[in-house]
């Protein structure tokens, strides 16, 4: 009887392990842009990569054009642990820790390889903020080149006075309070709607927005002014990353830094699709005026120097790193 029971015991205790050796992980991962956008496929093929890799054992639900979560969200949302990782555009969080907000300043990194030399320095500093607050940032993937987009054509920020603009962040509602424009709260899900509703008339953003939101049906023109290239972060909750086994959280972060690299070269590809789609469509795509490229480079330094003023020590560090 007693030999009986052990064996039926360690029978038990090797299914058990069997069991959690095999466990399944499942995440939600949330995300604020459209199945189609370049980002989201990346992010998809990350999920993809982590299941492969893992052999199964690590499956990710990508939520995406908001479905989950509204971008505003995601952030909490990830930290809560409602979603074990979610996508966010680091600008959109200024308000809360300035340096979230860096890769909004216009004119600061205006061109991919400033941006990879700005992430170099900001990551860090991220990484500890993230910690802080229970999160990992896996990889971050910058948008293409912002520009403005205008429903009438623009020589000067002076043509900007009064007009309806789009801010998705405290940035480009500063830059619309410099401007004198009126700053508009749309979100990427919206941005369609609001323009064909005429709740917004111009904003500043890649030319990927515009044309996963199909702008060329309802803007004419978009100036290419370089300002800025902010980027999209993929966080995780801390306690979910660690509940996964060594070989799975491996797994990860090779699939994360895969993911950023060729969500790097992506960006790029993006870029120039994105554009010819919109003048496919009918809007011009011109270059920046003199005028307005020198009132905005202006607008840059002002921001400059108000977001080094908030930002502190640690921003004045990461700025100086940057200009090294």
């Amino acid at each position: 009887m007693k030999r009986r029971a052990f064996q039926l015991s360690m029978a038990a205790a090797a299914i058990a392990f069997s069991t959690s050796a095999f466990a399944q992980a499942k995440w939600d991962l949330a995300t604020a842009y459209p199945a189609t956008n370049f980002h989201t496929v990346n992010i998809s093929q990350f999920a993809a990569d982590v299941d492969k890799a893992s052999g199964g054992k690590l499956k990710m639900t990508v939520h995406a054009n908001a479905a989950l979560f509204k971008a505003p969200e995601i952030k909490r949302a990830v930290q809560g642990g409602q979603a074990q990782a979610g996508e966010i555009l680091l600008v959109n969080y200024q308000n809360e820790w300035q340096v979230f907000g860096a890769d909004g300043l216009p004119f600061l990194a205006d061109s991919y390889d400033e941006a990879a030399k700005l992430w170099k320095v900001q990551r860090p500093v991220l990484e500890k903020k993230l910690a802080e607050q229970g999160m990992m940032v896996l990889f971050a993937v910058p948008w293409p080149p912002q520009g403005v987009y205008s429903k009438k054509p623009l020589n000067s920020a002076a043509d900007l006075k009064g007009i309806k603009w789009r801010a998705y962040s405290p940035a480009t509602a500063r830059i619309a309070e410099l401007v004198g424009a009126q700053p508009v709260t749309v979100q990427a899900a919206e941005v369609s709607q609001a323009f064909a509703t005429g709740v917004t008339e111009s904003m500043m953003s890649s030319g990927s927005t515009g044309a996963d939101a199909k702008l060329y049906e309802h803007v004419k023109y978009w100036y290419d002014t370089q300002a800025w290239l902010p980027k999209n972060a993929l966080l995780v909750n801390k306690k979910a990353f660690d509940a996964l086994d060594k070989p799975t959280q491996d797994a990860v972060l090779k699939a994360a830094a895969d993911a950023e690299t060729r969500g790097w070269a992506e960006s790029k590809k993006a870029n120039g699709e994105s554009l010819d789609k919109l003048k496919a469509g009918g809007m011009q795509i011109l270059p920046a005026p003199a005028q307005l490229k020198t009132d905005m480079k202006q607008v840059g330094d002002t921001m400059l120097k108000e977001w080094l003023a908030k930002a502190g020590p640690e921003g004045q560090a990461m700025v100086d790193a940057f200009r090294k």
